[in-house]
């Protein structure tokens, strides 16, 4: 009995090592990569990791996301919103209200959906520059989403993939682009607040 569990964990003990060897040569070059990104590159894709596992959904994990208070009408939200980007001189660039499409369009009521367009052309432009995929990007979107109880919320998308997750930013750009973020935070939490 105890030579056939000494070689059972012989036998684990050569299993682990070999895995532990294929992990490392599979591993080696992410690690590599991670080595050369921004410090914080690992921490988001950890945070984005919890969240997927935690929800089971990418899309919620890629999102932040703000409870509009009780209290709040849609036009109320708006109106802040607007105002807090005006406050912070970037632009509303257009705005679609999607459940009103949605019920033109099948006669149904749809429970309330609207996306709205800030964008800051000059930022856009150095983001532009120094690569093309951040197009995908713009203009920055916060939609006000009717949940199926009825709750009101703000969704925008999590930049800090974009603005941490790879190679460092040129500084003046991660500057910018960390500015943007905060004034994108601001217009959702003022605005699910009626913070004028």
């Amino acid at each position: 009995m105890f030579y056939a569990l000494r070689n059972l964990f012989a036998l684990i003990g050569v299993a682990a090592v070999i895995l532990a060897i294929i992990l490392s040569v599979k591993m080696a070059p992410l690690m590599q990569a991670f080595e050369s990104f921004d410090e914080r590159a690992i921490d988001v894709y950890t945070d984005m990791m919890t969240k997927i596992v935690e929800t089971g959904n990418a899309a919620e994990a890629t999102v932040w996301k703000v409870p509009v208070d009780e209290d709040m009408s849609v036009e109320d939200v708006e109106e802040t919103m607007r105002f807090v980007a005006n406050e912070h001189n970037i632009k509303n660039v257009g705005e679609l209200p999607l459940s009103g499409q949605i019920e033109a369009m099948t006669g149904k009521k749809s429970r309330f959906l609207k996306i709205y367009m800030f964008c800051n052309a000059l930022t856009a432009a150095q983001m532009l520059e120094y690569n093309d995929a951040y197009s995908a990007y713009l203009p920055c979107r916060i939609s006000l989403v009717e949940d199926k109880q009825g709750k009101m919320w703000l969704y925008t998308l999590n930049m800090d993939a974009m603005i941490y997750g790879g190679l460092p930013l040129p500084p003046a750009l991660k500057t910018e682009a960390e500015n943007v973020k905060t004034i994108i935070l601001d217009i959702m939490n003022r605005g699910a607040e009626g913070d004028f």
